[in-house]
């Protein structure tokens, strides 16, 4: 098959179940901001953050481990597989015994010490999805798309149905009748909390529906094998903790950065946390690109035109995301109604936050230069720098300028680690990226964007006129420049 067909039929495929599942998942956003007022939302955002600490920290970068050395074909990929699992299942019980042991500590430390159970809940979600990333790594090397999807979307749905459960049908039934059946399964005091316990839930059931994939853990472990590949994977630790900072440090840090009392902090976060939400359209094409990309990468990097297909790759990447960011930005007095109306002073960062995952997603395009080159040290410094802009920007602008601050350190990030990634690739691993293409799609992007403000807020237009005139600019645009090229690349 042509290598941009199958690529993007991996990342569609993939995408089914980020993108529509994680839609899904998106979609209970308006659930909790009608529900719960900002400070409580604000408290399953700061909880989330954490896992995302946790979560690379926990998995220690041994999934790309995993693909480097499946790869290089001098171990049985069983070999390889269960090594990484018998690692990840102990060090993960290690982890979840001592989240019990000092859950009340922990809690007291980070301002939550009535719910010292939120910090044990928490913890048995990142183990569980820790040792799960070992069988859908597995899944993803094996290109069993479609099992992946799955499994996710089996654990999405659950998810989504305990909430929709515990949230509106137990909370109605309390309210309407507390001796009810379903009331009684309802306790005001846990509240938010019921949001912890459908997501512990739906982790548990999905290790369930991933034992078959674990049983080739049982081919060994093999000592040799795992210290050349902790030695490769633990610069993808400190890759993914900075990722990570980069990320969501934000939503870790605001209520301590804010200028406020502890609950209108809170509040603010929760508020930030909405509108973060309304960047997921990028976020989760991202991703889907993440998982397809990361093992097609690896897989086609032997071929004679790698490094032109790669370059092409960008080009489409851009593209497409350049598409969200209009479709969000364009269209966002729409959007604004998938959170609560306490929620909707934020809406001005939306179009920051879009650029900024755009340029995240022009970054891990970029980064298969430390990738394939085994440069993982290098890729880990590019990390760190942008994990130092990070807690600088936060640390300058939060303070005088609120969740805005957040939002511009994280454009301020990806920018740097955008340029520095691309020279640094230059010299180890030069691909001939279009960079006229590149950038002029961007710069065509935010030229729209301008354009619709000032048709709607100084000539009056009608919003979605003028959207929906300025999205069919763009696509033609895109095929009148690019049509030809898809075509032959397709061929």
């Amino acid at each position: 098959m042509n290598p941009l067909k199958r690529l993007a039929s991996q990342t569609a495929v993939y995408g089914l179940s980020s993108i529509v599942g994680r839609f899904l998942n998106y979609l209970l956003v308006p659930l909790y901001t009608y529900t719960f007022a900002p400070a409580e939302y604000g408290v399953v955002a700061e909880f989330y953050a954490y896992m995302g600490f946790f979560a690379v920290l926990l998995v220690f970068g041994l999934e790309t481990g995993f693909f480097r050395f499946r790869a290089g074909g001098e171990h049985a990929p069983d070999i390889v597989f269960a090594t990484v699992l018998r690692f990840l299942v102990l060090i993960n019980a290690a982890f979840l015994l001592a989240a019990y042991l000092w859950q009340q500590p922990i809690a007291d430390l980070l301002r939550h010490a009535a719910n010292p159970q939120y910090i044990w809940w928490t913890a048995a979600i990142i183990a569980m999805d820790s040792v799960g990333a070992a069988a859908f790594a597995r899944l993803r090397a094996e290109e069993k798309a479609l099992q992946f999807v799955g499994v996710k979307l089996i654990e999405i749905g659950a998810n989504i149905g305990l909430n929709l459960f515990f949230i509106l049908l137990c909370r109605q039934a309390f309210e309407t009748d507390p001796d009810s059946v379903f009331g009684r399964l309802w306790n005001p005091e846990i509240g938010i909390g019921y949001v912890f316990l459908a997501n512990l839930a739906a982790s548990a059931l999905k290790l369930v529906l991933l034992t078959p994939q674990f049983r080739a853990g049982l081919a060994g472990f093999d000592a040799a094998l795992f210290r050349r590949m902790i030695r490769y994977s633990l610069p993808m630790v400190v890759i993914g903790l900075a990722g990570i900072v980069n990320e969501t440090l934000d939503r870790a840090a605001l209520k301590y950065l804010l200028p406020y009392d502890d609950a209108e902090n809170m509040a603010q976060l929760g508020i930030y946390s909405a509108c973060y939400k309304l960047s997921i359209l990028m976020m989760l094409f991202i991703q889907a690109f993440r998982y397809a990309g990361e093992p097609f990468f690896f897989a086609y990097a032997k071929e004679r035109d790698a490094k032109e297909v790669y370059a092409l790759v960008l080009t489409w990447f851009v593209i497409f995301c350049v598409f969200i960011f209009l479709l969000v930005t364009l269209y966002l007095d729409l959007f604004q109604y998938f959170v609560g109306a306490d929620y909707r002073e934020g809406l001005h960062v939306v179009p920051v936050l879009l650029l900024a995952n755009l340029l995240l997603g022009v970054y891990v395009n970029l980064s298969i230069w430390y990738k394939l080159t085994d440069r993982t040290l290098l890729g880990a410094g590019v990390a760190l720098i942008g994990a130092l802009i990070t807690i600088v920007a936060l640390w300058l602008l939060v303070p005088v300028y609120g969740y805005e601050g957040a939002a511009w350190a994280h454009l301020i990030c990806y920018s740097t680690m955008v340029l520095i990634s691309y020279l640094l690739g230059r010299r180890f691993y030069p691909v001939p990226y279009d960079l006229r293409r590149v950038i002029g799609y961007i710069a065509l992007g935010l030229a729209l964007y301008a354009g619709h403000q000032a048709l709607v807020e100084q000539l009056g237009w009608n919003s979605s006129l003028s959207a929906t005139m300025l999205m069919a600019g763009y696509l033609a645009l895109v095929l009148v420049i690019d049509g030809r090229r898809l075509r032959r690349a397709a061929h």
